[in-house]
């Protein structure tokens, strides 16, 4: 498998298809027509297709159920960051070893390269076609907004799989896996102040701005980048005129752990916090969204088949713990999983989002010869 061929003129094909769909999470039809487009190509090779719930599709190939071996599972996501109308200034292009647009990097590429992947398994028939086990893919529609309609399909996924092989990208502009990713945590904070006159009566006010304020510098306090802790507050919206003593003011804080206790830690501290000024309520809403992807021995063993594999097939593969979360960090405590299995490129969300040609081929053997072997 290591001469492997692929029609990287067809992989292209096949990409402008998704990309050209643009499939914003908040358009669940748009997401839904990738899918179809998906769902067609799983079954020309005979999948198993099933609709869950929430949204999700499941394909599974050669995989028995209730069968000895289980089966290794694959992640993928059809939604994007972009809104409706992006190609119009970020068209589907190819300039060079480059292919730019709007989802090509996060993630289309990777459900294309994945497809490729399956179809050379499936024309293996000398070698018994599907690996044992077989191979489960599932296609959410939420990754990019929390996962929260698919976290209940994932992870049950998880939990009957042998591995977990995960479909984002690589680290940008690299070959390198993802290891290890932080906790995602999302916590929005309400002031309710008294509002008043700013220059008749001030003393008669209660500032929801003032306590927020002193909010901001408490939360950041908490983090502890030495251990991999961050937190920010990037949302501040509050008052409703110059000349009013503000009675509303939110703030919205992303938190990212490297550990489980310091998601803990810091969740009870930001739900802790009290205003100084008894005439102002606070609500805390918000927690650990996705827990951290900790990077343990089981991760470290599919990480080293991995550079194994790709050093056979005459590359080499670097792996890093990254602070941005995928749906990765719901499986990690269940099964062993790895990240990154994508296709490389760099601008995930960026008006830049492409793909390197030259190098999307080799991930494309990688991640054939794993879902054989491991």
């Amino acid at each position: 498998m290591g001469g492997m061929k692929l029609d990287l003129e067809a992989m292209l094909a096949d990409l402008r298809a998704l990309v050209e769909i643009e499939s914003p999470s908040t358009d669940l039809a748009a997401v839904g027509r990738v899918m179809d487009v998906v769902e067609g190509w799983a079954r020309e090779l005979g999948a198993r297709a099933r609709a869950l719930p929430g949204g999700t599709r499941q394909f599974s190939f050669g995989v028995e159920e209730g069968g000895a071996e289980r089966p290794v599972l694959v992640l993928m996501h059809a939604d994007t960051v972009w809104p409706h109308s992006t190609l119009e200034k970020m068209p589907f292009r190819v300039e060079g070893d480059r292919v730019y647009g709007p989802g090509t990097y996060d993630m289309k590429a990777g459900i294309v390269g994945t497809f490729y992947a399956l179809r050379a398994l499936r024309n293996q028939a000398a070698q018994g076609g599907w690996p044992r086990g077989g191979v489960q893919v599932l296609l959410t529609p939420d990754e990019e907004i929390g996962s929260l309609s698919s976290r209940e399909a994932i992870e049950a996924a998880a939990r009957g799989a042998r591995a977990v092989l995960v479909v984002e990208p690589p680290v940008a502009d690299s070959h390198a896996l993802k290891v290890g990713r932080k906790g995602v945590g999302d916590f929005r904070l309400t002031f309710h102040g008294v509002a008043s006159h700013a220059g008749n009566k001030p003393e008669e006010g209660a500032s929801a701005i003032t306590e927020a304020a002193r909010a901001v510098l408490a939360v950041q306090a908490l983090a502890h980048p030495e251990l991999g802790t961050t937190v920010s507050v990037g949302l501040i919206q509050g008052g409703s005129a110059v000349n009013v003593v503000p009675a509303e003011c939110v703030l919205d804080v992303d938190v990212r752990v490297s550990t489980l206790a310091e998601g803990e830690r810091v969740t009870a501290a930001i739900h802790a916090l009290k205003p100084q000024d008894g005439r102002v309520r606070l609500e805390v809403e918000g927690g650990l969204n996705r827990p951290p992807f900790e990077r343990g021995p089981q991760t470290e063993r599919l990480f080293a088949q991995a550079q194994a594999i790709a050093r056979d097939l005459g590359f080499e593969v670097g792996g890093e713990v990254v602070g941005g979360g995928s749906d990765g960090n719901f499986t990690a405590p269940i099964a062993p999983t790895l990240d990154g299995l994508g296709a490389p490129g760099d601008g995930a969300h960026a008006a830049h989002e492409h793909v390197r040609l030259d190098r999307w081929p080799d991930h494309v053997r990688l991640l054939t010869r794993l879902l054989q072997e491991v």
